[in-house]
């Protein structure tokens, strides 16, 4: 039987999971030439382990053998778990959320994909700023909604006229994501409260304010003193969607959760709203174990310095073969410029399969809306970081032939 036409043409699009294309074909490379002999870069796969207060209380919750401990809960999560997802919320925004705010969610993308069945009619726009998290075009495709990128300033911040000329009566929401996927960027309290008054400027001449979606599964992961604003107080219109997989090490447990702004207008319809997409998307809710895991360990003790040294250790190593890079502020993925090459365009997908031949494995930035760029994942191993220089130098000098 055939499948739907346009599944296949998405499955067959040259876009189509750029970074899980290049870490499949990553994982054919390692077992030809070994592990140690390939050098990827290409997934946002976070390889330190959980911390010790989340395995314990994995222990914990398995030994509960309290009856229906399994079974079905409401939609929205166990409300422990939702309670306990408002204090956290709390400490980030500096505004009281409780529970009745908050919808648990299996991970920040199906978060996304309810909250975006929730506001979502045919034809309606989301704004993001380039580059993105490359699965935000599915997303909004998903429920017949339009993906409008936003290009940025050269620094990644953003850039509020092009923000502002972007919105229109179709605007439904803008979605941002920092410490961003692929950047590394950290947008400032002044570019929020910037976005905000563009926000509010646009709902008072059309009548439709658009949402804030702000999400933020690498807010702790950040460098340098860094911080993530909190956007609840600048903006009431304002929902955030986080999961536990980066900063706890659990993206295979699928837990995260929508928050909504307590202000909100008809803030208490849009959780009822999410909670039905919840359900009728068939998630019906976030995993009944990893809730309770959560409810008690989200604010688990994490050392990330690990991240940041890979961090240093892959810059000093771009610096010596020539790569020019955005210094990321926070996650675990360097943005990085695909050399020149004879004065003409430089092509990042042409590169990255350029680079294969050298087992070298990263993302082009054509996946995340922004051509010429590609992305490398430091989430990895020390040794891979160190004993791809000569590889990836070879690579470069032979690109540029």
């Amino acid at each position: 039987m055939a499948i739907a036409p346009h599944i296949k043409e998405l499955m067959n699009s040259k876009d189509a999971s750029v970074i899980r294309k290049m870490f499949e074909e990553g994982a054919l490379l390692k077992k030809e030439f070994g592990e140690d002999k390939v050098y990827d870069f290409s997934i946002g796969n976070p390889d330190l382990e959980p911390p010790e207060g989340v395995v314990q209380e994995i222990v914990s919750v398995a030994q509960n053998q309290q009856k229906g401990c399994h079974g079905y809960m409401p939609n929205a999560g166990y409300m422990e778990t939702r309670i306990a997802m408002g204090k956290k919320v709390s400490l980030e925004q500096g505004v009281p959320v409780g529970g009745e705010q908050v919808v648990m969610a299996c991970g920040a993308a199906g978060a996304l994909n309810c909250l975006f069945k929730a506001i979502l009619s045919p034809g309606d726009q989301v704004l993001v700023p380039a580059p993105f998290f490359a699965e935000y075009r599915h997303y909004v495709g998903n429920y017949q909604g339009d993906l409008v990128t936003v290009p940025c300033h050269k620094d990644f911040s953003l850039d509020l006229q092009a923000i502002e000329n972007a919105l229109s009566p179709k605007t439904a929401a803008i979605l941002i994501n920092a410490p961003n996927n692929p950047s590394g960027k950290i947008y400032s309290s002044q570019e929020i409260a910037g976005l905000a008054q563009v926000l509010r400027n646009h709902g008072e001449k059309t009548g439709r304010y658009p949402y804030l979606i702000c999400d933020e599964p690498y807010r702790d992961i950040v460098y340098d003193n860094k911080q993530v604003a909190p956007v609840f107080p600048l903006y009431d219109n304002a929902v955030v969607v986080s999961s536990f997989a980066k900063n706890l090490s659990l993206p295979g447990e699928r837990i995260g959760y929508i928050a909504v702004n307590p202000s909100c207008n008809s803030g208490n319809e849009l959780v009822a709203a999410c909670i039905f997409t919840t359900r009728i998307l068939g998630f019906v809710n976030a995993p009944a174990f990893f809730q309770r895991v959560v409810a008690q360990s989200w604010n688990a003790t994490v050392d990330y310095s690990s991240y940041e040294t890979r961090r240093n250790q892959l810059m000093a190593v771009l610096d010596e073969v020539g790569i020019t890079y955005f210094r990321p502020e926070g996650a675990f993925y360097l943005f990085c410029q695909v050399p020149s090459r004879n004065g003409g365009e430089a092509d990042d997908k042409e590169f990255c399969d350029f680079l294969k031949k050298y087992r070298v494995l990263c993302a082009p930035g054509s996946g995340f809306g922004l051509k010429g760029w590609f992305r490398m994942a430091y989430c990895t191993s020390e040794a891979t970081i160190c004993n791809c220089k000569d590889s990836l130098r070879q690579a470069v000098l032979d690109w540029k032939k």
